[in-house]
């Protein structure tokens, strides 16, 4: 069976294609309607489309698909259970993520956080029970509302590994407050979980996954795909 997933996001689009349960292709696109060339010449299976911007439906028409083509919505059947008391105000790449965490890591209780333009993060527990998370915002973001929001703050664009604990100089300090203070945050997340769930599993995905990965305690998977890779399992579970 061939499938594509496809997740719209706030600020691109990203696809993968599917040989069975295998990942083979991915990319990444400017935009949220136009379908790469590679996309508009192939036939699918079966396809699952996702967005958190706007509606997918110029994306679909799009599509050659000879079997399901599925948007996801909060009518569609899952294969984790959905325990979010507002499942129509959730966002589909945030269920998708769970899904892939609890495909991955069946039976252990997990927590997933997705670092892009917001960060968010998501709690699934051992018996493949979701229950929502939180949602804050990315680092690009933060640094852009410092300078947006004040007067004279400069605008700190680049998300380098090293940074001042202290900083010396104001864009050091901006470091220090943005990247610091972010390390902190999930940290913190990371414990008080741990606290509540016990061999607690902690997975990273999203753009600025990378510079997580070495800031943060103890042992963390990165899953770059795993938003894609939860698409598609809930495309399998409708199938």
């Amino acid at each position: 069976m061939r499938s594509v997933a496809i997740d719209i996001g706030n600020s691109g689009t990203k696809y993968g294609v599917f040989e069975g349960d295998a990942l083979v292709e991915q990319g990444y696109f400017e935009g949220q309607e136009q379908l790469p060339e590679v996309l508009l010449h192939q036939t699918f299976d079966h396809a699952i489309v996702a967005s958190v911007a706007q509606s997918a439906q110029y994306i679909q028409q799009r599509l050659s698909v000879t079997g399901k083509l599925l948007e996801l919505t909060a009518q569609t059947a899952l294969p984790v259970s959905n325990l979010y008391k507002t499942p129509h105000t959730l966002g589909a790449d945030r269920i998708a993520a769970a899904a892939g965490a609890n495909y991955f890591f069946t039976g252990r209780n997990c927590l997933v956080f997705d670092a892009g333009t917001s960060i968010t993060h998501e709690y699934i527990d051992s018996g493949g029970n979701y229950h929502g998370g939180g949602i804050s915002p990315g680092l690009a973001m933060k640094f852009k509302a410092l300078h947006t929001f004040t007067q004279r703050l400069p605008l700190v664009q680049r998300i380098e590994e090293g940074f001042p604990l202290t900083g010396q100089t104001t864009e050091e300090s901006i470091r220090s407050g943005v990247l610091a203070g972010t390390v902190a945050e999930l940290n913190g997340f990371i414990q008080a979980y741990t606290e509540k769930a016990a061999d607690l599993v902690v997975i990273l995905c999203g753009g600025d996954a990378g510079f997580f990965e070495s800031h943060l305690k103890g042992r963390i998977f990165v899953i770059p795909e795993l938003v894609l890779i939860g698409l598609h399992r809930i495309l399998i579970h409708n199938v």
